[in-house]
């Protein structure tokens, strides 16, 4: 595929447009310092900022005619055009192969399971279980006693690392299973609201091929997830506008899985179109 100057630069202007528009109101924010316990996490947990997520790129083996200005960006190369440039997919698996294959498992294996939808958020919960402090400085929406008394009430059924390893001492061992960095892609599954969000970080670690349009989708549903993520939380956010999900009550449990299933499909569509726009095929899923 090949696309003219003036094509391509419309498609750049529309999608820096698109990315202001998601990011205005941190970039407000961040002007005057102020903190937000919800929003933040986009930009400081992904480590991707808004003047990055604004820059465009068609996506692997994409050429942009007469794009002269981008011959020394990383990962593209030269294309059949004088003056032109494709981002090069087997450029970034030369630079960095142990990230390409991780990636790829990542996105195949997650993509090719059933989603689990019985843990009802509580990794946040496990995060402050019996602790005096914990990693937000907002209130507990129940207090420490009853914080801890919903705990105790559940089995803990986390299966993303990444979530994991905040939990406290005490909620370690109450997890069903035990989790490590290096088993992950046994255990990651698409019902994951971590996963889920996730699929934006592994948009960002491949760059230039991944088409901007795809990469603005998967943050928006990065934005999607973490709101209930914090709705769901233990966490009293009124304060901030945040209307609790209360997945200490039969309800609340029902609300959080309707809305898991629904990010779930869009996340396991998401993984599909990064690999067919990274690799150029349509997965055949690797062995989970």
């Amino acid at each position: 595929m090949s696309l003219t100057r003036d094509d391509w630069t419309a498609r750049a202007d529309a999608h820096r447009d698109r990315a202001d528009a998601l990011t205005a109101e941190h970039r407000a924010r961040a002007a005057t310092g102020e903190k937000h316990p919800v929003w933040d996490f986009l930009f400081t947990y992904y480590s991707y900022k808004p003047a990055q997520l604004r820059r465009w790129h068609p996506g692997a083996g994409v050429e942009l005619r007469d794009a002269r200005e981008r011959a020394d960006w990383r990962w593209y190369t030269p294309g059949r055009e004088p003056g032109s440039v494709v981002p090069d997919a087997a450029a970034f698996a030369r630079e960095k192969p142990p990230l390409a294959r991780l990636i790829e498992i990542m996105l195949r294996r997650t993509a090719s399971r059933p989603g689990q939808f019985g843990c009802f958020g509580l990794h946040e919960w496990a995060m402050v279980y019996r602790a005096d402090e914990h990693r937000h400085p907002v209130p507990l929406r129940l207090g420490r006693d009853g914080t801890d008394a919903v705990v105790e009430a559940h089995e803990l059924r986390c299966t993303h690392f990444d979530a994991f390893r905040f939990f406290t001492p005490e909620a370690v061992p109450l997890n069903r299973s035990p989790l490590t960095r290096d088993d992950q892609p046994l255990h990651e599954q698409p019902g994951c609201l971590h996963a889920g969000m996730d699929v934006y970080k592994w948009a960002t670690k491949l760059g230039p091929l991944v088409p901007g349009e795809l990469l603005l989708d998967a943050f928006e549903l990065a934005r999607d997830i973490r709101l209930l993520d914090m709705q769901a939380a233990p966490y009293d956010l009124a304060a901030w506008g945040v209307e609790p999900v209360r997945i200490e009550t039969p309800e609340g449990k029902g609300e959080y899985v309707r809305r898991q299933r629904a990010f779930a499909e869009r996340g396991s569509a998401l993984r599909v179109l990064l690999l067919d726009a990274w690799l150029g095929q349509h997965p055949a899923f690797v062995a989970a």
